[in-house]
């Protein structure tokens, strides 16, 4: 999984703002901030998504060596990435049909996995059908585990979409293609990876994501735009334009998804500022 799994604990208080705002967590239906430019996602709109996304990421890989190396999941070759990201939407599914309450644990699940790794891009495939027909068949807001914030089927379809984004282009980067993430799904995966953090498991370095009024900024060229402050409890982020105490400008939304997920260098991006603060942010929000 792209982030680590744990239970559903907060490990640092965050908070959502809109740019002079009160402190509010960003819903479908509300008002876009001036200065960004961002679409509302609905749980039909991710779980379409994941569907489109796992079949793109199918067909990239079909045809590849699976003994190929993936330099962004060190120790993994192509052919572990699949069988990973596969295994995960069979078992978000599973947990999604039965609205469990509680945690499956993978390793004792059957997925069906092939036996030749030839098979794996067809596997692939097949798992989005299985997971979207557990997404559609249920309530966004009905209630089960979810190790984020957000316990509700809803948090299902958000969370394997930039499972399988980011995993679709640990796969391009492997086989050399550069990853180019379609711009409303990755704002929404920069989005995402703000309000997973304070879950992360383990806590250790999330935990330490504080400070005293520090703000990073980052800018997409393509209209997307957020700043994080550092508080003594946590963090919050808000949708601005505006330029923070470090400012990473980047031409989309999909230049900065890849960065903040760890997916590409700080070097490759216009930084103004202070450097060191989001050196220090990345290494403390790899996940």
């Amino acid at each position: 999984m792209v982030p680590r799994m744990g239970r559903a604990r907060a490990l640092t208080r965050i908070r959502v703002v809109t740019s002079g705002a009160s402190p509010a967590r960003l819903r479908a239906g509300t008002a876009e901030p001036r200065g960004t430019r961002m679409r509302t996602w609905t749980h039909a709109d991710h779980t379409r998504a994941v569907g489109d996304e796992i079949n793109r990421m199918a067909k990239t890989v079909t045809g590849h060596d699976m003994s190929v190396p993936t330099p962004t999941c060190p120790g993994w070759d192509l052919g572990a990435l699949i069988a990973h990201t596969g295994a995960i939407h069979r078992w978000a599914a599973a947990m999604v049909r039965d609205l469990s309450p509680e945690r499956y644990h993978r390793r004792e699940m059957d997925f069906g996995e092939p036996e030749h790794r030839a098979d794996y891009p067809a596997w692939l495939a097949r798992g989005a059908e299985i997971l979207q027909e557990a997404l559609s068949g249920q309530e966004p807001d009905a209630p089960m585990w979810a190790w984020g914030g957000d316990r509700h089927v809803r948090f299902w379809s958000r969370r394997q979409l930039h499972e399988t984004v980011v995993h679709h282009a640990d796969a391009q980067i492997a086989i050399g293609i550069a990853p180019a993430i379609d711009e409303d799904i990755a704002a929404d995966g920069v989005e995402e990876l703000f309000d997973l953090l304070p879950y992360a498991r383990g806590g250790a370095p999330a935990r330490e994501l504080t400070g005293d009024g520090e703000t990073l900024s980052w800018q997409a060229d393509s209209g997307a735009g957020w700043v994080v402050t550092l508080e003594p409890g946590g963090f919050s982020y808000r949708r601005s334009p505006e330029p923070g105490d470090v400012t990473v400008r980047a031409a989309t939304s999909s230049d900065l998804q890849l960065l903040v997920w760890g997916r590409r260098r700080a070097d490759d991006y216009s930084i103004d500022g202070d450097s060191g603060l989001l050196s220090w942010w990345l290494s403390h929000s790899a996940v």
